[in-house]
């Protein structure tokens, strides 16, 4: 599979060939659904705890005597039932991360990108540089490119004044290449690639 490389102008700089066992694959939704699940649960923080009625700062005293009342029989306020008391069956602070194997991991990301590349959303350019960082000059470039909702990848060295005019930007995100994920594919509608990002996932799934 070739393509066109283009540059930040606007212009041509040739094409690139790329391996159809990373770009070229039939996409599995199932596959990139169980990475992108995978991802989000292992970021979830996991924080979320309610008392528990052994935890209420609350008196221990019986609330009134067990017989001769004619009223149900209860022990102290922190029951659940009662207003102000704990919460039965409430979450506990725990992670939320589940094994995903290494291969499958892989093979997601292999799927998300074809399935990109099958839609014809993503761009390859010849680097991601500026001049300087303005942010008005990058965001017109890319406006060229039709780049208006896009996920840039670039190699392992990046361009500072590039990264500082684009960061400005919305709905635009910058990672290198070892960052790259199959969540962030996802999330934007356009995938663009430098030649050093082409290169360095040949390497990588090589």
């Amino acid at each position: 599979m070739d393509f066109d490389v283009k540059t930040l102008e606007g212009g041509s700089d040739g094409t690139i060939s790329v391996s159809d066992a990373i770009f070229g694959l039939e996409p599995r939704q199932d596959l990139v659904q169980r990475v992108v699940r995978w991802q989000l649960a292992k970021r979830q923080a996991g924080t979320h705890k309610t008392k528990t009625r052994g935890e209420i700062n609350a008196t221990g005293k019986k609330m009134y005597k067990q017989k001769g009342t004619g009223r149900a029989r209860h022990a102290d306020r922190a029951a659940p039932q009662f207003r102000g008391g704990g919460k039965a069956f409430g979450p506990v602070v725990r992670s939320h991360a589940h094994d995903l194997p290494k291969k499958v991991r892989a093979l997601g990301l292999k799927h998300a990108l074809s399935a990109k590349a099958r839609d014809g959303k993503i761009v390859v350019i010849a680097q991601a540089a500026a001049d300087e960082a303005k942010t008005k000059a990058v965001r017109e470039k890319l406006a060229g490119l039709g780049l208006t909702n896009a996920l840039v990848v670039d190699g392992a060295e990046r361009n500072d004044a590039f990264v500082k005019a684009a960061q400005n930007i919305p709905y635009l995100d910058l990672i290198q290449v070892a960052g790259l994920n199959v969540y962030d594919i996802l999330r934007r509608d356009t995938l663009v690639l430098t030649k050093a990002a082409v290169e360095s996932l040949e390497e990588r799934f090589k």
